[in-house]
């Protein structure tokens, strides 16, 4: 009996001593918290990943076309955004565009401004923005309505407004030569739309999209990294994401019909054929509600 208890005392020591030896298990690598990368097919044209948050920035040999500071709550990432396009070049900012007034987008621009940018924007976004009169977010310079086209250094990008969707101020940016579009929150890639429904317009959102898709581009550049793996978008997750608004519509126009907007509609309306989808469980909530507002209240 002695000879098996120091046995087993030896070999318990010899386990703890060999558990000891292996290396420990590395730990999960985070994600970088900024990224700047190149479009793929392209020469000029780059997306700036901050957290969540990204903006595309395109290089001539004139001067910088920025977009979206991306700066609300972080100003750091603004200055992060001006060194990343000073590694790439030496040429001056001379444009950065709000894509709309909404300020986890555009907030903090003012180091871009102090920079020498012009900065533009739809007049709606200008007119909100008057009324909030944030000093660290810069009223732009110039507006636009419909359409504004601008050209620098052999590139052109071209501004649209859509009509009312995500916002009342959204633009879409298109690189014409390079077959690039930029739209941000209005067009998610791969993923659920979820707190951005607040002042959502459900049914001109639509024809909205109709109409971006009718443009000629390619790859579509999200304002938020698209699923899975960041990736940029194309004209099929477009029309996925349209097609998940029509179904998400009706849904909720049946249990509206029966009485249940905004409970139990919250809760039941479910749309099982998105539940892989990321940000399916947690924005399904916001989409269900707001277009519980359009059809049990008619807003």
């Amino acid at each position: 009996m002695l000879r098996i208890l120091l046995a087993s005392i030896t070999l318990a020591f010899a386990t703890s001593a060999s558990a000891q030896d292996k290396p420990a298990a590395a730990p999960a690598e985070k994600p970088a918290l900024f990224a700047t990368t190149k479009v793929e097919g392209t020469d000029n044209v780059y997306v700036f990943r901050y957290g969540n948050h990204q903006a595309m920035f395109v290089v001539t040999s004139a001067g910088v076309i920025a977009t979206d500071p991306i700066g609300y709550g972080r100003p750091q990432a603004v200055t992060t955004y001006i060194d990343e396009i000073k590694k790439i070049t030496n040429q001056p900012i001379k444009y950065l565009i709000y894509s709309h007034h909404h300020y986890d987008h555009i907030a903090g621009g003012k180091p871009f401004k102090d920079a020498g940018a012009v900065i533009i924007a739809h007049k709606r976004a200008k007119e909100r923005l008057a009324v909030l009169k944030d000093p660290f977010t810069p009223l732009p310079d110039e507006v636009m309505d419909d359409k504004r086209v601008i050209t620098l250094g052999g590139t052109t990008l071209e501004l649209t407004y859509h009509g009312l969707n995500h916002s009342d101020s959204s633009i879409a940016m298109r690189l014409p030569k390079e077959k690039v579009l930029f739209v941000v929150d209005t067009l998610p890639v791969g993923s659920v739309p979820g707190r951005g429904m607040i002042d959502f317009h459900p049914l001109e959102v639509e024809k909205s999209i109709e109409s971006m898709l009718a443009l000629d581009w390619d790859k579509l550049i999200p304002g938020h990294p698209g699923a899975p793996n960041g990736r940029l978008g194309t004209k099929d997750d477009v029309r996925a994401q349209l097609q998940f608004l029509r179904d998400a519509s009706d849904a909720v126009k049946i249990a509206a019909r029966e009485g249940k907007c905004w409970e139990p509609a919250e809760k039941e309306v479910q749309l099982p054929q998105y539940q892989s989808w990321p940000g399916y469980a947690a924005g399904m909530p916001f989409v269900v509600r707001r277009y519980c507002g359009l059809w049990g209240r008619g807003t």
